[in-house]
């Protein structure tokens, strides 16, 4: 109920037992009335677990206050990474995106930031894009935002997708210097991401008489990684020489360095990369190409059993993966071959399925079973010989 008190109107009503008593401080009685509805309107939300909305940020305000500070945290021993999300913060805040609030981005301006930055590779574009999609992410995750925004990606972005062959890893990994070559070698054998590599203790490994061992990645860039693969025999020789060179250390670095983390790093690799192309004369490629090419190898190796493949990568997604799965026509024939059902020219008169023939090409002999002149057998669709 409403009452007059001079000349301002206050409302009281009970609550939960409680007596709740205000001034409006309104002489006007119609807007006293509404005053003690959003009152109880109020009280009863809180009662369910609704929360008065808060503001939702601007791109900019977002990302300065706490997209960035999280990355900070979260990635604080991975520059590469850390300077990926700024220099995709800085593009994003200098862009017309930067003072529309969240809850106000779709796909649409997405694009249209694409189409702004028109100028740059793919990779370029992309850098923005992946850091607005994180960031979009995170604040549907702090409950900043009520839904999940899609962000599309530009096409055209180049895959490492380069295979060394045998002549050329020989010919580079002997024009490497030090410490690059042990970890060089260590990532063609094992598969690592370089930066798992460079941040290897010898608490990391373990060794056994019998001239195998083991290797621990307790970090990565998600739980995925964090795995235990065995040492092939030439990363066995390696790393069982610098551990008796290091005085059969428990504890420290593996590749120590005078860096601010302590450890050799991506930055010194390069240099070191660099001069290995040069006296080698291999054609230039980046140094992530060296684990394309090994699990490229060991997907081979695995078979084509793309689960297997992706726990040595230390993938927690099974799409990324398949990119180092390249099956050759053999295989391919292979797979066939194995599942051919004998087949006749008459039901119920088996014989042997004609072998299929061997060719790196086997889209020529596609065409050539399409060009001939002979007639297949209905429902069966082997040539009658």
């Amino acid at each position: 109920m409403i009452y007059k008190r001079g000349e301002v109107y206050w409302y009281k009503f009970a609550w939960q037992g409680k007596l709740i008593r205000e001034s409006t401080k309104q002489g006007n009685g119609k807007v006293a009335r509404q005053m003690e509805a959003a009152h109880r309107t109020s009280l009863a939300k809180g009662e369910v677990g609704i929360r008065e909305r808060k503001a939702v940020p601007t791109l900019k305000e977002f990302l300065k206050h706490e997209f960035l500070p999280y990355a900070e945290t979260r990635h604080a021993g991975k520059q590469n990474t850390l300077r990926y999300y700024a220099d995709g913060s800085a593009m994003l805040t200098r862009s017309a995106l930067a003072g529309l609030r969240l809850d106000e981005l779709t796909d649409q301006h997405a694009q249209q930031f694409a189409r702004q930055h028109s100028s740059l590779s793919p990779s370029g574009i992309n850098r923005g894009l992946r850091t607005l999609r994180r960031a979009l992410n995170l604040a549907f995750q702090w409950k900043s935002l009520d839904r999940p925004v899609k962000v599309t990606l530009a096409t055209g972005e180049r895959q490492r997708d380069r295979v060394l062959n045998e002549n050329d890893v020989k010919k580079y990994l002997n024009a490497c210097p030090q410490p690059w070559k042990d970890c060089a070698t260590i990532i063609l054998d094992e598969g690592f991401r370089p930066s798992e590599v460079f941040a290897l203790r010898w608490s990391h490994v373990f060794f056994n008489e019998d001239g195998t061992g083991l290797i621990q990645v307790m970090e990565g860039k998600s739980k995925a990684a964090q795995r235990m693969l065995p040492m092939t025999f030439r990363v066995y020789e390696l790393l069982r020489g610098l551990h008796e060179a290091n005085g059969l250390r428990s504890e420290g670095w593996i590749f120590p360095s005078t860096s601010e983390c302590g450890h050799f790093t991506g930055d010194a690799a390069k240099d070191q990369h660099k001069k290995a192309l040069t006296d080698s004369g291999v054609k230039a490629f980046v140094p992530y190409t060296l684990r394309h090419t090994a699990l490229t190898n060991l997907g081979e190796k695995a078979g084509g059993d793309v689960f297997v493949l992706a726990r040595i990568a230390g993938h927690s997604s099974i799409t990324v993966t398949q990119r180092y799965i390249h099956p050759q026509a053999d295989a391919i024939n292979r797979v066939f071959a194995a599942s051919q059902l004998r087949v006749g020219t008459k039901l119920g008169t088996p014989r042997e399925t004609p072998k299929l023939e061997r060719s790196k090409d086997f889209s020529v002999i596609l065409r050539k079973r399409l060009n001939t002149k002979k007639k297949m057998v209905p429902g069966v669709g082997v040539e009658p010989t």
